[in-house]
């Protein structure tokens, strides 16, 4: 027989080194909750097929409490982005504080807005409601199965680029299935510019990632039972590709977080 594979476990330098260019911002921490905006190519914890090191590696390596309830690879983990998407994600820093936020996640009051640029403009505001399962064709991807999971989107129209070709696009889930934006997207035939997996097509090839971002973050404090937002700057190449192609004082002023939730608001 073969003999099994070990997942090698990582050394202080070998966490360093994985980690090099990939920049872990803090945008907000006390004793209870940590909120970070993740870069992208990032795996936010272990599995058998990750070799690269991931954000827990990051902050048992900045020493950072973390709550246990997840498990010795999900240390603090309440909720997670894919390794492709960058931004706003809380860590628990203490077992109350994990209880609290999973139960937010569960009723709903705490949730994310997403940011992405899109291949061709969508016809106007839409929520898909359409089944997600693992894809049949490639275990990679996930695609609209009728014996998949309930997974509901929305989506809302933010600003045209200058020559009308791609769209600057929020996102809301009201599920949580793995490339549920992606995958919603898709079955409408758009495509996150760089999101070659699901379907991408373009001049764009020197894109290394998909342009999808995790933009602002809604909670209640676990403790204070403040309720919070955190926003996470885009990150520099979506920011550079934005000025490029779109009329930036449109953007800046319909990315309010309050204009986003408002504009959503009105249309769900």
């Amino acid at each position: 027989f073969p003999e099994a594979e070990l997942t090698p476990v990582l050394d202080e330098e070998a966490i360093k080194e994985s980690l090099e260019g990939k920049d872990v911002k803090i945008i907000y921490e006390d004793e209870h909750i940590l909120v970070i905006n993740k870069p992208c190519n990032l795996t936010v914890h272990g599995a058998p097929s990750v070799k690269d090191a991931t954000l827990v590696d990051w902050l048992k390596l900045k020493k950072i409490s973390l709550s246990t309830l997840s498990g010795e690879e999900r240390h603090g983990i309440v909720h997670r982005l894919d390794k492709g998407t960058s931004g706003v994600m809380v860590v628990a820093k203490t077992n109350e504080a994990h209880i609290s936020l999973s139960e937010q996640l569960q009723e709903k009051s705490m949730g994310r807005y997403y940011l992405a640029v899109v291949d061709m403009p969508i016809k106007d505001n839409i929520i898909i409601d359409k089944p997600i399962g693992r894809s049949h064709n490639n275990r990679l991807k996930m695609a609209i199965d009728e014996d998949g999971r309930n997974a509901k989107s929305a989506f809302l129209k933010v600003e045209l680029s200058k020559d009308e070709k791609y769209e600057l696009i929020a996102a809301k889930l009201f599920t949580g299935r793995t490339h549920q934006i992606r995958v919603h997207l898709s079955s409408m035939n758009r495509h996150i510019l760089g999101d070659n997996l699901y379907g991408f097509k373009g001049e764009l090839n020197k894109i290394n990632r998909f342009y999808l971002h995790a933009y602002n973050l809604y909670l209640i404090h676990p403790v204070t039972n403040e309720q919070m937002n955190f926003k996470a700057d885009l990150p520099d190449d979506i920011n550079n590709f934005l000025n490029k192609n779109f009329q930036m004082e449109n953007i800046n002023d319909k990315i309010d977080a309050d204009n986003i939730v408002s504009s959503f608001n009105s249309f769900i």
